[in-house]
């Protein structure tokens, strides 16, 4: 018998946390794969660019693609973590440009808010906290907070 857990999980095509642990994010490597090598950069953004204009519910496999992109985007930052898994892109991908840091984290936060398919399966495992972590860990090294400055409380 499938627990209720698996069975989500085998609904979601998804085998772990991690941006390329889902069929969805696999299959997103693979077209990264597929075309060449200089139109790889525009198939990132233009994922998420269709993630960020979602206007009303973000299906989950646009949810998961983002959220790969992302990562991918993340790895060429410092702090990223390198993509290691046999899921990710076999081929090589550009050097990206700065600007898709911040349509990077625009799509987070879209695959993680209100109306997101992506976000409310996860919310409905015992795996969720550790899905929503992963993706705050991808988009604190997108977007690094600035370190506040100590200010004396009174100047001598």
């Amino acid at each position: 018998m499938i627990s209720a857990r698996r069975n989500k999980e085998i609904n979601m095509g998804t085998w772990d946390i991690g941006p390329f642990e889902n069929d969805m994010a696999a299959d997103f490597a693979d077209a990264l794969d597929e075309v060449a090598e200089d139109e790889r950069e525009a198939l990132v953004r233009a994922t998420l660019v269709r993630t960020v204009q979602a206007q009303e519910y973000l299906e989950s496999p646009e949810g998961a693609e983002a959220v790969a992109a992302a990562a991918l985007i993340a790895a060429q930052c410092p702090g990223g973590e390198p993509i290691r898994t046999i899921y990710g892109p076999d081929e090589a991908v550009p050097t990206f440009a700065a600007d898709l840091q911040s349509l990077a984290v625009e799509a987070l936060d879209r695959v993680v808010a209100d109306a997101s398919e992506l976000a409310e399966l996860w919310d409905e495992t015992v795996d969720g906290p550790k899905w929503r972590q992963s993706v705050r860990r991808i988009r604190a090294v997108l977007a690094p907070e600035a370190v506040p400055q100590e200010t004396p409380l009174f100047e001598l």
